[in-house]
């Protein structure tokens, strides 16, 4: 889950296979990051996990909006897709990964970097965290 602010990685969630639980625990760890009645809009694609009426009364208990793509757009979702960009000319296309275990070290270290030492222009030469606490 990227925010749209300053890109950051809010939460993320890895399993072998796609299911709910997946997703809802990325939302229960984004919900311990933010503050409730923060009026948020969070932007996915069209999936199943993100249609299911749990994930979706998650959202309204939270009173965030929910804004899923159009079928086909993914400009819709445009933070996320240009995240896993960086990632995979960053990180996955960078190196072959010896095991399961090595990979999630690797994806978690660089999520770290990148919400903390990664800068970038449009955040006025800052990282994501930083440009987040100068703003706040």
């Amino acid at each position: 889950m990227a925010g749209l602010f300053n890109g950051d990685v809010v939460s993320y969630n890895l399993s072998r296979h796609p299911n709910l639980s997946q997703t809802t625990d990325m939302l229960n760890k984004a919900f311990a990051k933010i503050p409730d009645n923060t009026n948020l809009i969070l932007h996915s694609d069209q999936g199943w996990q993100y249609q299911h009426k749990h994930y979706q009364k998650m959202l309204a208990d939270k009173r965030i909006r929910q804004s899923m793509s159009r079928k086909g757009n993914c400009l819709d979702n445009a933070c996320a897709e240009n995240f896993f960009s960086l990632l995979k000319t960053e990180l996955l296309y960078l190196q072959e990964f010896t095991s399961v275990a090595h990979f999630i070290s690797e994806l978690t270290d660089y999520i770290d970097w990148y919400n903390n030492k990664r800068i970038k222009l449009k955040l006025d030469g800052l990282s994501p965290v930083e440009y987040r606490h100068r703003a706040a």
